[in-house]
């Protein structure tokens, strides 16, 4: 008998000692990954993921291309010795079997535990990062973040209105297109009637974010817009049709307008891109469609337009 209430004295002191998870899983807003976090840790105000309220121990969520998870497996099936102190391991998830490193670093003078762990999302990667500082470590130890990790689920979809509240503007039209996918959770937002599993670029899509750097002077406009317009990723064999000032809701805009292909298929597609200068960052927003889609697909492209407000 006291060996029994021995044992039970240990678990109790043990289970003091180890932060407890909370009971569901908890998805930060926009994010399609999710966890149940360890007692202490809240929702952060400034990146997408969990803090503790002296923003000491941090956990970032986010998704990476469905292809990194594959690298990293391949790395880890081949052994690969990485950096020197950083401790390779697997667990199992709900999703399957996720990599993991452990490793001691120093940020801003303090010394501190840092995991990362990939985990497979089908048409995406998983990806969480954990900061623990020093003086946080006897409560957040290896084997509380490890069964954070094993908690780690992945929903289908994030609901469009939870995903467009990320954004630093309003869409307020979304022209009939079937999906929404924010990009970098906040920084940019896809419509599109593909999806990740067929492709976007089969049908019209379009893409819509901010530029922080803006030409200070109206004469540098047409340059600056045929510039980042030749950087919108997929498109080859670009050529400039139409580059023109415009304004875009009372706003100072430019219109450029692109033929070239994209896809595998190198699909003949048509470009617009919109940019609405007048405040501390410009506004681009992107519509491609094939080419024998475009009449249909150019008022879709602009009704979106029309509907965005800065807020």
């Amino acid at each position: 008998m006291k060996s029994i209430r021995f044992l039970f004295a240990v678990a109790l002191l043990v289970s003091s000692l180890c932060p407890a998870l909370a009971a569901d899983p908890i998805f930060p807003p926009g994010t399609r990954v999710g966890l149940t976090p360890l007692v202490g840790l809240v929702l952060a105000k400034t990146f997408t993921g969990f803090e503790t309220d002296d923003h000491g121990v941090k956990v970032l969520v986010t998704e990476l291309p469905a292809e990194a998870y594959s690298e990293v497996e391949k790395a880890f099936k081949a052994e690969s010795p990485g950096s020197p102190g950083v401790k390779p391991a697997t667990i199992e998830t709900a999703t399957g079997t996720a990599y993991y490193t452990t490793e001691t670093a120093v940020d801003g003078g303090v010394n501190v535990r840092r995991y990362s762990m990939i985990m497979p999302a089908g048409t995406f990667s998983g990806y969480i990062a954990v900061q623990v500082p020093e003086n946080a470590g006897k409560i957040y130890t290896d084997q509380a973040v490890r069964q954070m990790f094993a908690s780690a689920v992945v929903r289908k979809e994030v609901p469009v209105d939870e995903q467009l509240a990320q954004l630093p503007f309003k869409v307020t039209d979304l022209a009939d297109f079937k999906n929404v996918r924010t990009q970098a959770v906040g920084l940019a937002v896809i419509l599109a009637d593909g999806d990740e599993a067929t492709g976007f670029d089969a049908a019209p899509f379009m893409i819509i974010g901010l530029i922080g750097n803006a030409p200070t002077q109206p004469d540098d406009r047409d340059r600056f817009a045929q510039e980042i317009a030749r950087t919108i990723p997929g498109i080859r064999d670009a050529r400039l049709t139409v580059s023109e000032p415009i304004r875009i809701d009372g706003m100072p805009g430019f219109e450029t307008r692109l033929d070239g292909s994209n896809g595998k298929n190198n699909t003949p597609v048509t470009v617009v891109q919109w940019l609405r200068f007048g405040g501390p960052a410009v506004m681009r927003i992107v519509g491609i469609a094939p080419r024998d889609q475009w009449e249909k697909a150019f008022p879709r492209f602009r009704a979106v337009r029309d509907g965005i407000q800065v807020r």
